[in-house]
């Protein structure tokens, strides 16, 4: 027995890849719609291959998401040289990315195994009376200006961009009269010897 299906109208035929990286380069009208497309055909194998050499779901999402936002980015950026070839650059693009996040979790490992050993209740240093003393002592001894920066630095918890806006300094010139002015408070204090 055959079977006959019938369809409304003529098939559209599928436009090629390198159809859909022209439409992206030229961001006209209907290049929301080929990134979609391109997204859409890519998504899936990409993740299938983000499941094999990341063997995780959460980091093969992670992987689609990635990779098909550094692949559109490049098809806009006209950075894909061959759009015949956009396959290879997809998946060259994937080896790459995975490899990232493959360090990114090795390094992440590293950071949680060397930190295993410290104790998460140590309680902050006690200073006494006399230390505050001292300290407050030393703060006198800077100069109005490097004592300024450290007030609103430390005690006064301002951000970097505000105190450079109050001192009418820049960032630069702010992280060097901080780093001096609390060299000076350290040798003060006697922590750092000259």
């Amino acid at each position: 027995m055959l079977l006959f299906v019938v369809f409304p109208g003529p098939m559209a035929p599928a436009v090629a890849d390198e159809d859909l990286a022209r439409t992206i380069a030229e961001s006209g009208a209907s290049a929301a719609q080929a990134e979609a497309e391109l997204c859409r055909r890519y998504a899936a194998r990409v993740r299938l291959y983000g499941l094999k050499h990341l063997q995780s779901a959460a980091a093969a999402d992670d992987l689609v998401q990635l990779v098909m936002m550094r692949v559109l980015e490049a098809i806009r950026a006209k950075r894909v040289e061959d759009p015949t070839q956009l396959p290879s650059f997809i998946f060259g693009t994937c080896r790459l990315v995975s490899a990232e996040l493959r360090r990114a979790e090795e390094r992440q490992g590293k950071i949680a195994r060397a930190n295993e050993g410290l104790r998460g209740d140590v309680e902050p240093p006690q200073y006494s009376e006399r230390d505050l003393v001292r300290l407050f002592g030393c703060l006198g001894k800077l100069p109005e200006r490097e004592a300024n920066v450290l007030r609103m630095s430390f005690m006064e918890d301002r951000a970097a961009e505000e105190v450079c806006e109050r001192l009418g300094v820049t960032a630069g010139n702010l992280r060097v009269l901080r780093c001096r002015a609390l060299a000076k408070v350290a040798l003060c204090m006697g922590e750092v010897r000259p």
